[in-house]
């Protein structure tokens, strides 16, 4: 007679459970001759006999409950902050620091993974490799312009964005048009309210900025190619500007992404009554956005890091 052999554990304990369940033998009688142990059997038996074949399923192992485990508390803190704020794991581990709560930005990261509140990104997006030196505050400030989404009382208007590529220092401006007039306007405020003294600026080839691609071959003199008005002031204050290579916002990095917050943390969340409201809540922003904690800086906010050089701001007055 050919005795088949248990192809899993359930069958394998079937195997046993069946002749003390049928009363066939003795569970006393089974233990003697079973490899495993009495106490086993008669888990297996009452399992059987409550929820049949089901119960004789292996089940995990694993501890239900974990000494170590964050407490509860702390777990619905976390979920506040990242619905709050939207930060990363690790200025949300900041942020508890200053509550006198101590726990791993990677304990932060897995809760918000199991809490599902970390982002999916479906876009492979192209990464430039780019040798990164150590600068200073205002050795070197990125300059750009954005559209403020939307028209305000049917009309368009557009953001004046400074951002320190050291210290992430931003001065920020909102103006009805996007001219050479208002570039040079904008440069002057944020040489004004800087708290060190700005030495280069970087800008993209927009024609506020630039007239690299549009007039500057078009002079009547080939010698003497007809410069742009911040150039010219530039060059006035003892300021050097540089232009990143056409078709690669990425070299202008900082300020790209200092617009990537102004439009999830301001613009996606509020809206405005007229160019008053607008610009009071832009001030608002921006004074909050240089207090605040930056993972770039080790902790430090723009203000922070930019006291730590002591500089001082240029003698030069603007006129």
């Amino acid at each position: 007679m050919c005795i088949p052999m248990p192809k899993n554990v359930k069958e394998e304990r079937l195997r046993w459970v069946l002749p003390i369940y049928n009363k066939e033998v003795k569970l006393k009688d089974a233990a003697k001759l079973c490899t495993y142990s009495k106490r086993s059997l008669e888990r297996w038996a009452a399992a059987y006999k409550k929820y049949g074949e089901l119960g004789l399923e292996p089940k995990s192992t694993r501890p239900k409950t974990n000494p170590k485990e964050t407490p509860i508390r702390i777990k619905e803190r976390i979920r506040e902050l990242r619905e709050e704020k939207g930060e990363c794991a690790l200025k949300i581990k900041w942020d508890l620091e200053d509550e006198d709560i101590n726990i791993h930005e990677r304990t932060v990261g897995k809760i918000l993974k199991k809490e599902r509140l970390v982002r999916k990104y479906r876009i492979r997006r192209i990464k430039y490799k780019y040798i990164k030196a150590q600068l200073s505050p205002g050795e070197l400030v990125e300059i750009d312009v954005k559209y403020v989404p939307g028209k305000i009382e049917n009309k368009r208007y557009f953001q004046f964005t400074a951002a320190d590529v050291s210290g992430r220092w931003r001065h920020l401006e909102i103006y009805e048009e996007q001219s050479n007039y208002h570039s040079i306007e904008f440069l002057k405020e944020v040489i004004r309210r800087a708290p060190f003294q700005i030495k280069a600026i970087k800008t993209d080839n927009h024609s506020v900025f630039t007239n690299r691609y549009t007039g500057y071959l078009k002079s009547s003199d080939p010698m003497n190619p007809r410069l742009h008005p911040l150039d010219k002031f530039c060059a006035k204050i003892d300021i050097t500007h540089y232009l990143i290579d056409k078709g690669k916002p990425a070299q202008n990095g900082t300020v790209e992404r200092s617009h990537g917050s102004d439009q999830q943390r301001l613009y996606s969340k509020e809206s405005f009554i007229n160019v008053e409201h607008l610009r009071y809540r832009v001030r608002l922003w921006n004074m909050y956005y240089n207090n605040l904690k930056h993972c770039g800086l080790n902790g430090k906010s723009p203000n922070e890091f930019t006291k730590d050089y002591q500089l001082t701001k240029p003698t030069k007055v603007c006129t």
